[in-house]
């Protein structure tokens, strides 16, 4: 049998009782000794089955620790939520907020805003003339005191520019209710999602394990005259998330 089938076979079994729970988050993986044994291979076969189990983000290897399954409790989001009309005596909140806390979690938010001309492919989604500004509010977000994702919102400075959108400090109630008093409500949404491996400066911000892809999610937000009025950008690390469409014929 070839080495690489020998080391795939290997990583099958493992992955099979990681998703089928025999093996939980934080359980330890066996030692190279016990896998080399169980298995009949060599050391080498062992290291590479852990090393494409780790690729994938199953496995974590600690030096002088062991190896051991990670955690892994990603977060629900519901896109098609974010715009939908309060229910009567409902709090008004801000999306991610509402999506951590409805499901008893801690959630928290360093926020920072700028007053930019945007990359140009935000621009262009804004439909913003040339050198034009926005309004960024960076977010870096974090569940139960860890970093989870950033979101980077920019609006149009000539909308928000007299609103609370523009100053410092976190919007309770978020910032599509402000742009909805703005007189600029969105009727709706254009979502692109993509994926890739992440940055340096993404990876250490989000304290993303190697291998760990990041989802790319891009929401464009529409006002009732079809005007672009805000551009968000999400890095989700993979292993954290899960996004939820629910869509229903007519």
């Amino acid at each position: 049998m070839a080495r690489s089938s020998l080391y795939q076979q290997v990583a099958a079994e493992l992955r099979k009782a990681i998703y089928a729970g025999a093996l939980g988050p934080g359980d330890q993986i066996p030692t190279e000794a016990e896998l080399m044994e169980a298995h009949r291979v060599s050391r080498n076969t062992v290291r590479l089955a852990l090393g494409e189990l780790e690729n994938e983000g199953l496995i974590l290897r600690m030096r002088r620790r062991g190896t051991f399954v990670r955690e892994r409790r990603p977060l629900l989001l519901r896109p098609q939520h974010e715009l939908l009309p309060l229910r009567t005596g409902e709090p008004r909140s801000d999306a991610f907020v509402h999506a951590v806390t409805s499901e008893g979690r801690e959630a928290g938010q360093d926020i920072e805003v700028a007053i930019v001309e945007p990359p140009e492919d935000v621009a262009t989604r804004l439909a913003l003339a040339d050198r034009a500004l926005a309004v960024v509010r960076r977010r870096l977000r974090y569940v139960d005191g860890q970093p989870y994702n950033t979101n980077d919102s920019y609006f149009p400075y000539v909308i928000v520019a007299d609103s609370e959108i523009a100053r410092p400090g976190d919007i309770r109630r978020g910032g599509n209710r402000v742009l909805e008093e703005l007189g600029h409500p969105q009727v709706r949404v254009v979502d692109d999602i993509s994926a890739r491996m992440p940055t340096p400066d993404e990876a250490s911000r989000l304290q993303i394990e190697p291998g760990t892809p990041v989802v790319v999610y891009v929401r464009v937000g529409y006002d009732p005259e079809d005007v672009p009025v805000r551009v968000a950008v999400s890095v989700l690390p993979a292993d954290k998330h899960l996004i939820r469409y629910e869509l229903e014929a007519r």
